[in-house]
């Protein structure tokens, strides 16, 4: 059974639709990998499941259900008392994400004490548990840093541990792994493996690196112009992408043998002024006629969709495929 159900979500800044029908499931254990360059839409969804939309911003349409509460439309006294309990969230930059007045071990006890009520001394010792579980060293002598002390893979252990502290239900990981080197963002990914799998929690992992995350989720959804555009278990989307930009984003990463990296051509659309029809068409090399129409998100095979009219074609394409015309052959 679904943890997190959204449906039809929409995000509106006045006029301005930034997120247009978005639709998943998050099952309880499992990982939501959500992939798209920047501006697409995937942190903004994020935004929105944890009621942290920044005025104009708002939620002008669809449903957001936790464990079957519908969370559009609640009180923000209401989102407080879920934030940090219920829906945890990592933010990609440690540092501002912590109070740099306050020591990590009290940052950490301060989730304790307002969402299950301990005392100041019973909390401390949990903060120092955590600082254990989630792997920084010398726990008890880190409790007594702050934040400028600590390194930074050490700093997103603590944002880590500290979203993980009251053991939520969904976990919102909004490009946790930006600003760490390659070493520790393969140890920042393992630790949220390690943290999910032994606490049931549903995680978001959203990212613009579809490579960082394939190892670690379960399911993919791909974002573009505020749409989910394609999505479905991660190995049929990694494997048999259906959708152009999917394919162009797994195109854009290093790969052995390749002398070059391919880029996408053009720019992310402008959100006040969508393309008519498939709002990747203005970039999209396969582009064709019928793409003058908006495609709907289509089923390609079991659990596992996409929004392109040429998607059956596009999964036949080997894999790792320089994108054009030549790739598919003649239009049938």
């Amino acid at each position: 059974m679904a943890v997190l159900e959204v449906r039809d979500l929409e995000v509106s800044f006045g006029a301005i639709k930034i997120l247009r029908g978005v639709s998943f499931d998050l099952e309880a254990g499992q990982t939501l990998g959500v992939v798209g360059e920047s501006g697409c839409g995937k942190s903004m969804t994020g935004f929105a499941i944890m009621g942290m939309l920044q005025s104009p911003g708002r939620v002008s349409a669809g449903s957001i259900k936790l464990n079957g509460r519908e969370l559009v439309g609640i009180s923000e006294r209401e989102y407080r008392e879920l934030r940090g309990d219920q829906i945890g969230l990592v933010m990609q930059d440690p540092f501002t994400s912590l109070n740099p007045m306050m020591r990590v071990g009290d940052q950490i006890g301060e989730a304790y004490r307002i969402h299950q009520k301990l005392d100041r001394k019973t909390a401390w010792t949990k903060a120092v548990e955590m600082l254990e579980k989630v792997g920084v060293p010398a726990p008890e002598a880190s409790a007594k840093k702050y934040p400028h002390q600590m390194s930074g893979g050490q700093r997103q252990r603590v944002v880590i541990g500290m979203a993980f502290a009251c053991k939520p239900k969904v976990l919102v990981a909004d490009e946790p792994t930006t600003a760490l080197d390659v070493t520790l963002q393969a140890q920042i990914l393992r630790l949220l493996r390690e943290l999910q799998e032994t606490e049931g929690t549903a995680v978001m992992l959203v990212s613009h690196d579809i490579g960082a995350i394939a190892s670690v989720s379960q399911r993919i959804a791909v974002f573009y112009a505020g749409q989910i555009v394609e999505s479905g278990p991660a190995e049929q989307v990694l494997r048999r992408s259906a959708m152009p930009y999917t394919r162009a984003l797994l195109n854009a990463l290093p790969q052995k043998g390749k002398n070059r990296l391919e880029s996408i051509q053009g720019y992310p659309p402008d959100f006040s002024n969508l393309p008519v029809g498939c709002a990747f068409s203005p970039r999209c090399p396969l582009k064709q006629q019928a793409c003058e129409a908006e495609p709907s998100l289509a089923d390609i095979e079991a659990g596992h969709r996409a929004r392109c009219w040429r998607s059956a074609e596009v999964v036949a394409m080997p894999e790792g495929a320089t994108l054009g015309p030549e790739s598919l052959g003649p239009i049938r």
